[in-house]
């Protein structure tokens, strides 16, 4: 999706619901119906290389190092693209919200995801302690945003919860701290998710997501001054790692994640976590060579079914 897609689909004054007529109105983007179908299967394969690069990446350098890394060059991506696009930045308390929101979806969840990768923790764990934001998410919206969830969107998180499980069951080692950093992480996902679907609904994708990276960056930057004691060991496969981190999975997933916010209910929305453990698996095995065994076939089949039961009312 280029940044003029991004740009109509976000404009502030179409950002939020209009009341319902015969025809479209002229001032509302008309997106194809081909381009909002395809954007969740998007999401996710982009979303899940994440998993992999952080292999690489952390193993080039020091994980929050590379997450600091990560937080300033998109950052400043980012700024300059909501600059070019005169994208409105938003100010007063709306500002503090958006920034709470970034600390909570960039700096708790991956300063904490890319730790526990880089303790030697499995990409595939870690996917797999993520795939329950689906679940925690519907707890919150629930109460919080006031939606309502159907008897088949509970049955579609069960069978995506327990097709998550089986995707990675075999490739499960388990280290208690880092796993205990997943869910850490985990919470950072699923309750900045609510609180930006809760306070932050009028912003603009662009400037918001800048506002998320650099408040974040100089949190993870002192924890890295703080806690680590090396540097970058091989800068090919960091600065390979970072490129695809930044350019892909910061920028790309999260423009994708915040305009699907914008258009589906934050309980639609995470069922597509239910895919990401099987993905990654899919593409570990393309990537470096990883063999998918039958439960990780199984688990891909049940977290299909899970995300197209959990979709409908």
């Amino acid at each position: 999706m280029s940044v003029q897609d991004v740009k109509a689909a976000v404009r502030p004054e179409t950002a939020v619901a209009a009341v319902p007529t015969g025809e479209p109105s002229a001032a509302t983007p008309v997106v194809p119906g081909w381009v909002t179908a395809a954007v969740p299967a998007v999401f996710v394969v982009l979303w899940s290389s994440a998993f992999v690069a952080a292999v690489f990446g952390t193993g080039a350098a020091p994980p929050l190092l590379l997450t600091f890394a990560r937080f300033a060059a998109a950052g400043v991506l980012l700024t300059v693209i909501a600059l070019v696009s005169r994208s409105p930045w938003p100010r007063g308390r709306m500002l503090l919200h958006v920034a709470v929101v970034g600390l909570l979806m960039q700096a708790v969840q991956f300063g904490a995801f890319y730790t526990a990768i880089g303790a030697g923790l499995p990409g595939g764990v870690v996917a797999l302690v993520q795939g329950f934001n689906p679940v925690l998410i519907a707890l919150m919206a629930g109460g919080v945003l006031g939606e309502r969830i159907s008897r088949r969107q509970w049955l579609g998180f069960g069978v995506g919860a327990v097709g998550v499980a089986l995707a990675v069951v075999g490739e499960l080692s388990v280290s208690v701290p880092a796993v205990l950093l997943c869910f850490v992480g985990l919470l950072g996902l699923s309750i900045g998710t609510v609180y930006q679907k809760r306070f932050t609904p009028g912003t603009d994708v662009r400037s918001s997501t800048a506002v998320h990276f650099l408040v974040s960056a100089p949190v993870v930057g002192l924890l890295s001054l703080l806690l680590e004691d090396r540097g970058v060991s091989h800068w090919g496969p960091f600065g390979a790692a970072l490129a695809w981190i930044v350019l892909i999975n910061s920028v790309g997933t999260f423009l994708l994640l915040n305009w699907m916010l914008r258009k589906q209910a934050a309980s639609r929305v995470g069922t597509l976590f239910f895919l990401t453990p099987s993905v990654t698996a899919v593409l570990g095995w393309i990537v470096v060579g990883q063999t998918l065994n039958t439960l990780a076939i199984i688990g891909l089949l049940l977290g299909g079914v899970g995300v197209i039961l959990a979709a409908r009312k």
